[in-house]
Order: structure tokens, then C-alpha cells, then sequence
């Protein structure tokens, strides 16, 4: 058995960073044609050249904020031109620690916007085209903490409590069409968004707790990811696969 994405079209969102950046990475290796979005409108743009100078590359980078209402919707108008989505990844997410008491109505608006909207909108859409080809395989990027919480994460865990939601709703009314969707629940993962969140002694402790006596590399989350976006999955669908090294057991 191979994975193989050759000439297939690939959506990742929040792919310049993390395991955003390492999907990017492997779904190239694998063959994909990719559409890949990120925040920052010069690292885009110097991506793209270097995408273009690539001659085996078939990356194209839009700049999307979907903090930004109008620049979710325009990126949403972007996926109209390609009348072939094979996979869509919702991975780009962002995650602001504050006590219940102490949160902004901002820091919901932004979280809610981000790791639940976007990928509501961005699903819509490329359901549509997969719906019209009889394929398509959707993998949402949730988090343990869309199955379990803890302090200071109300909001990160209402959105990924609700991506959830949207990853078994939204599989029963596509699996007729041979469209799959599922989710995917890193635990804590070696990237920026964790180390910018935790202080080196919270990571210490943390590795105690995990029965694997260490953090993910996203590359583990990739593979889970890339199984579940490929020919081989076949059936399996509206499911929420746990990949923390046992976290959640203890």
C-alpha cells in the first residue's frame, strides 16, 4: 500500500508555520498540486516566488487573515476557480490563554472567527466541487482540548468542541458523495503556537504527564493526516482521532 497525491488538489490553511507547514511539505513530497494560505501578505508573497522558481513545485500561497471577515470571503471566492478540490486540511487555528473572567469579547470573536468559522465557510465551499466529482476526503484539525480542557482555555475549547460538531455533521450528509470527513485532536505538539503558550517549565512538567515521556513532532500529526486525506481511507468518516501519546488516558 502507497499514499500517493500525484495531480490530486489540496487545500491547507494556516501552512507556513507548524503542522501547517509540514502537511505543506508532505503533500508536495507526495505529488499534490497545493493551495496553501498564510497571514503575513510579504511572507506570502516570498513563497510564492520561490514556489515559482521551483520548476517541480505546484504551491500557490493566498494571504488570508480569517480574523478578517472580508479576507475569509475573498478566499472563499478564490476556491471558486478551481473546479477540482480533492482535500481540503482546515488546520490554521490560533489559541489566547486568559481565565474566564478575564477574557475579551475580541478574544472570542477572534478564536470563534478562526478555528470554527473559517473552516464552516471553507468547508461549504469545497463540498460543493467535491459533491460534483463524487470525491473528497476534509480533515478539520481539532485538539485534545476539543475532548478534555483545562484552565484558561474556555474559548479555544468552544471552538474545538465545535469543529468537532462540524466534522459529524457535516460527514453524514457527505458520505453519499464519497466525500470523507473527519478531525484530528494533536495533543501537545513541538511548534510555535506551544512554545509561545507554555514556559519551559510548564513543558517539562507536561512531558511527566504524557504516558510517551515526550511532546508530538508534527510530523506524527502529518501522517494521521495524510492516511485520512488519501485513496487508502475508504470508510472511515465523521470520526475525531486522538493523537497525544496517551494524554488523554490518564
Amino acid at each position: 500500500m502507497k499514499i500517493d497525491f500525484t495531480d490530486q488538489v489540496v487545500v491547507v490553511t494556516g501552512a507556513t508555520r507548524g503542522i501547517g507547514s509540514q502537511l505543506a511539505n508532505d503533500f508536495s513530497n507526495l505529488g499534490a498540486r497545493l493551495i496553501l494560505t498564510g497571514t503575513k501578505e510579504e511572507e506570502v508573497e516570498a513563497l510564492n516566488e520561490v514556489a515559482v522558481k521551483d520548476g517541480k513545485s505546484r504551491k500557490k500561497y493566498y494571504c488570508a487573515d480569517f480574523t478578517d471577515g472580508e479576507s475569509t470571503a475573498k478566499f472563499v471566492k478564490d476556491l471558486r476557480a478551481y473546479e477540482r478540490i480533492d482535500v481540503c486540511v482546515n488546520n490554521a487555528g490560533i489559541n489566547r490563554l486568559n481565565y474566564i473572567d478575564e477574557t475579551r469579547l475580541e478574544d472570542w470573536d477572534d478564536m470563534i472567527a478562526v478555528n470554527l468559522k473559517a473552516p464552516f465557510m471553507i468547508t461549504r465551499e469545497v463540498s460543493k466541487v467535491m459533491k460534483k466529482n463524487l470525491y473528497g476526503r476534509i480533515i478539520n484539525i481539532s485538539s485534545l482540548f476539543g475532548v478534555i480542557s483545562r484552565e484558561k482555555r474556555s474559548i479555544y475549547s468552544a471552538s474545538k468542541f465545535g469543529i468537532r460538531g462540524l466534522t459529524m455533521a457535516s460527514s453524514n450528509e457527505l458520505a453519499r458523495y464519497n466525500v470523507l470527513v473527519n478531525a484530528v485532536s494533536p495533543g501537545f505538539v513541538l511548534t510555535e503556537l506551544t512554545r509561545r503558550n507554555l514556559t519551559e517549565e510548564e513543558m517539562e512538567k507536561l512531558v511527566g504527564e504524557i504516558p510517551m515521556r515526550r511532546l508530538a513532532t508534527p510530523d506524527e500529526i502529518s501522517r494521521v493526516v495524510l492516511f485520512l486525506a488519501s485513496t487508502l481511507n475508504t470508510y472511515l468518516t465523521g470520526q475525531n482521532i486522538i493523537v497525544d501519546g496517551g494524554y488523554v488516558n490518564v
